[in-house]
């Protein structure tokens, strides 16, 4: 055997190869296929024909990997520093407080990938194949370079195959392309620079046979095909964190080295000061643990469960939970065209028949909608040049239409079901037409003659009539047996050259005007429309083969009838949410395997760009670009068509490269990289593969692009109101640490300890700031711009904000401990005071920064304004009281945290001297406001 190197096999040339050097390549026979023995050496070269995948990593592994977070470090040290001072209910709540961060973050981390798996087994199947001399059925793991398989209506194709021999062979290469018409295949040399969706010589793995028949021989299997290239651009992406998870690695980085630092020179003082190893130890972990906002992470991670929960009721199911905020970021949305922006659903929207430019109104396959003429609806009766193109279409067609959960759907070929609902929109009726004209014979469409035709029994057509009664006589309803009626459906250039003569606008035969219709087509070509042309032959019996109907019979003497000009129109929704993400300052692109006039057809109408102008590239062109023109094309660009898997996942990096956060759509196998590397991939519920569904973050239930707009929103909300738990939560860490902090370097007693702080901040903390997550959604939420990808966590102005709280809770707690300690010498009465002081505090802060506050200030002043959710605010302040009351009355918490209990007068005192909040808060809410 020649063995055949890896990487010829690992080339995509084989479409500009011909047969003979193939054959020669590979080593094989047409005709005989494989022997055995090569087949074995060549299994034993290449491999098994499937998919390899990475293992995963452990959940072992995983769940230890939660601890791999710097704050948690410090909480760990500080846990086992009390351990060893014997304090092990300190160290037992202290690393609690830590397991459970780590059992949070374990269970919201999103599954292993199996995006690989979902490839395997999307290109697993049985194949029929020619080995030694005879046909036998295979797994398609077992096939190798240089089989010969067969295919048929139905098979699943086994591995990349270069076709040698078609009938009629179309195939469904839309996971793979993102062409959702069935690819018409043919055996000819295609150019070297050919894009794969337009390999028309080729068939690959994973995808289906719809129609016809072929033989290929196999060039390429598992990896090396074009679905394992996929597979190994998923593997070779960069598994991207998010902005989210981004800035709060750089915020606890920052904080890790500010509270160790801080900590050190606190101890360090300390034992200048005289004190003892464990007095101040107990001091340094009283900082560290003041200082570390250990509830944060239970808070962002209910608050984006909320997200995900109010997502899901607008049509967004989210896989991976930081995904909530991403998408709120998002500032670039990169979007398939079909069943994404457009109702995937072709529609009839002009028709051009006897020298009459018609418009047809309605969208999709329900028969709604009517045909005007210089805007006035016209019956179908009033031409018959228009009556017989309706007719053409309606009665060539091997489709039909069903009603299915109240949606029209068709069942056969997109294009024939768009002829079917616009003559049902003018009242005929394909059952009762077929009654009156009864099909006898069939020439299905071929690529090679591009043109259907089917025969039908008609009237006689007398000899001697005008030619409009001749037309009117050849559709009647008498049972006259003399005549027979073809009609034919194709492209403009196959039907154009078989045409004699065409009907005018009153029905009269006259000569065709070769030079007009050229001219009608290319007008509803640079609208996007997909035009078929259509004519008609009446035949006498006798001329015909009894009832049999031969490509001879249709070669001459048709006459022209007219255009149908169809498209994929937009969805209304779409088009709003669109124009929503726009005034939102999210760029919209369009990345799409569709044909480039078509597509920026679709971009016009929806008005991606707002100056009327849309920038269109195609794969090929990119392709021949240097790397800073291409960065500049894809900035400057709105419309993508006919790109390459690798395309865009280069147009998703670049844009990344750039600081864009880029939100990514996509249906197919060939969408699969670029998922997986956008900050938030998109995949559709609906048409979506397995496979870009496990590659992505989100998957949308309905396919609607208004779904993701709506999701965004979602999303801004999450992000607003996750600012308003951060903004609420460190400034009590500030508090606490500052009152630390100032009481060792003053040499005063700490008015709180290590414990009471854990308290504040797992317990206290989140049962205030969860309702936070239900705020709704802000009126001019889409009316802002995206925020700063590169803008950290803690903003300018909300540190300005904490700081500010901050102080006002350092006055409080260290106020009121020294004045209760200096009144009563009773150090847990004070610091009990203290706390609840500090408590009342921020209840009077969480109602100032809520839309209940809001609302209810507005009120005041005089003005109206709705208050929505005020229930999650209310329950948390109810929750808090109750705990508070636990906290300090109940003998058990008296003895767990060294509390005392209070009397009405102490707790009138701590409701008392937490009011000035307000007034902070006001000042605070007027220069930096949340919403």
């Amino acid at each position: 055997m020649t063995a055949t190197p890896k990487e010829i096999i690992r080339s995509s040339q084989w479409h500009h190869l011909s047969v003979q050097e193939i054959t020669r390549h590979l080593d094989t026979n047409l005709e005989t296929g494989l022997t055995s023995a090569v087949a074995t050496k060549k299994r034993d070269y290449f491999g098994t024909n499937e998919l390899k995948s990475k293992p995963g990593k452990s959940p072992l592994l995983r769940f230890l990997l939660q601890f791999n977070q710097p704050l948690l470090y410090i909480l760990l040290i500080a846990g086992a520093i009390k351990a060893i001072l014997g304090q092990w209910v300190n160290a037992g709540v202290i690393w609690g407080v830590t397991l459970i961060n780590a059992i949070i973050g374990f269970v919201q981390e999103s599954k292993a990938e199996s995006a690989i798996a979902a490839l395997a087994s999307s290109v697993q199947t049985n194949a029929n194949i020619i080995r030694n001399g005879k046909k036998v059925q295979l797994s398609s793991t077992e096939l190798v370079p240089g089989d010969v398989v067969l295919l048929t209506s139905g098979d699943k194709v086994p591995a990349d195959l270069r076709l040698v021999q078609v009938r009629n062979l179309q195939v469904n290469e839309s996971a793979l392309t993102g062409e959702s018409i069935a690819t018409e295949k043919n055996t000819q040399l295609l150019n070297l620079d050919a894009p794969l969706a337009e390999r028309t010589n080729m068939a690959y793995a994973g995808s289906f046979v719809t129609f016809g028949t072929g033989k290929g021989i196999v060039v390429a299997i598992g990896d090396a095909t074009e679905t394992g290239r996929i597979s190994q651009l998923m593997e070779q992406g960069t598994s991207l964190k998010t902005p989210l998870t981004r800035k709060f690695d750089k915020f606890s980085r920052t904080l890790l080295y500010i509270i160790l630092g801080i900590a050190a020179f606190m101890f360090a003082v300390g034992l200048g000061y005289g004190y003892s190893w464990t007095e101040m130890f107990e001091a340094a972990i009283a900082f560290a643990v003041s200082a570390i906002p250990e509830g944060l992470p239970a808070v962002v991670t209910v608050t984006l469960a909320i997200g995900v929960s109010r997502m899901a009721r607008r049509h967004a199911i989210v896989r991976k939970l930081p995904a909530v905020e991403t998408l709120g970021g998002a500032t670039v949305i990169c979007s398939d065209k079909t069943g994404t922006l457009t109702e995937n659903q072709m529609t009839v929207q002009a028709i051009y028949a006897g020298n009459r430019q018609y418009k047809v109104t309605g969208v999709g396959y329900a028969p709604q909608g009517e045909i005007l003429l210089d805007e006035k609806p016209v019956n179908s009766d009033n031409s018959s040049a228009l009556e017989e193109c309706i007719k053409a279409g309606l009665l060539c067609n091997d489709s039909y239409l069903e009603k299915k959960d109240e949606q029209w759907q068709v069942v056969g070929d997109p294009t024939e079901g768009a002829l079917i609902a616009v003559a049902q929109k003018v009242g005929y009726s394909r059952s009762s037409l077929e009654q009156e004209m009864p099909r006898l014979d069939v020439i299905p469409f071929e690529s090679e003659f591009q043109y259907m035709a089917t025969l039908h029994e008609t009237s006689s057509f007398v000899i001697g009539h005008t030619p409009h009664e001749a037309v009117r006589a050849s559709t009647s309803l008498a049972n006259d047996k003399g005549q027979r009626i073809i009609f034919v459906k194709g492209s403009v250039e196959a039907i154009l050259k078989r045409c004699q003569q065409m009907l005018d606008a009153e029905g009269n035969f006259t000569s065709v005007d070769a030079d007009m219709i050229h001219q009608e087509v290319d007008a509803m070509a640079n609208l996007g429309l997909r035009v078929l042309a259509f004519a008609k032959k009446s035949v006498p019996v006798e001329t015909l083969h009894a009832t049999s109907l031969q490509h001879a019979d249709i070669e001459n003497d048709l006459i022209f009838l007219g255009l149908q000009g169809m498209i994929d129109p937009p969805r209304t929704e779409a088009i709003k949410a669109v124009q929503a993400c726009q005034e939102a300052g999210i760029q919209v692109k369009m990345i799409t395997g569709d044909h480039a006039v078509t597509a920026r057809a679709i971009a016009q109408s929806m008005g991606f760009n707002k100056n009327g102008e849309v920038l269109a590239f195609t794969g090929s062109e990119l392709a021949r670009m240097e790397k800073s023109e291409l960065a500049t094309a894809i900035e400057d660009g709105a419309v993508f068509a006919r790109v390459a898997p690798e395309q865009k996942l280069r147009i998703v990096e670049a844009l990344q490269s750039k600081g864009e956060v880029v939100a990514m759509t996509g249906d197919g196998v060939n969408d699969a990289p670029a998922l997986k590397q956008a900050d938030i991939g998109i995949a559709m519920g609906g048409a979506g593969t397995e496979v870009a569904k496990e590659a992505s973050d989100m998957i949308l239930t309905d396919d609607n692009f208004a779904s993701i707009e709506a999701a965004v929103e979602e999303g801004r909300t999450v992000y607003r109101n996750l600012l308003k738990a951060i903004a609420f939560i460190l400034p009590v860490n500030g508090g606490e640490s500052m009152t630390i902090l100032i009481s060792v370097l003053l040499a005063r007693e700490l008015p709180i300890l290590s414990l009471q702080v854990l308290w504040l901040n797992m317990v206290n903390s989140i049962a205030m700031t969860v309702p936070l997550a239900f705020e709704p959604k802000s009126e001019r939420v889409m009316q802002q711009p995206p925020r700063n990808p590169r803008e950290s966590l803690l903003s300018q102005s909300l540190v300005k904000r904490i700081i500010a709280i901050s102080i006002f809770n350092w006055i409080l707690i260290f106020g009121v401990f020294e004045w209760i300690r200096q009144t009563t010498g009773n150090l847990a009465l004070a610091r009990t005071m203290a706390i609840q002081a500090l408590v009342a505090g921020r209840i009077f802060y969480l109602l100032s920064i809520s839309q209940l506050g809001n609302a209810f200030i507005a009120r005041l002043r005089g003005i109206r304004q709705k208050i929505n959710d005020a229930s999650a605010i209310g329950i948390g302040i109810a929750c808090t009281v109750i705990l508070q009351i636990i906290f300090s009355q109940w003998n058990l918490m008296n003895s767990l945290f060294s509390t005392a209990p209070l009397n009405l007068n102490q707790w009138l005192i701590c409701l008392f001297v937490g009011l000035p909040m307000i007034v902070v808060s006001a000042l605070v809410n007027r220069f930096d406001p949340l919403d």
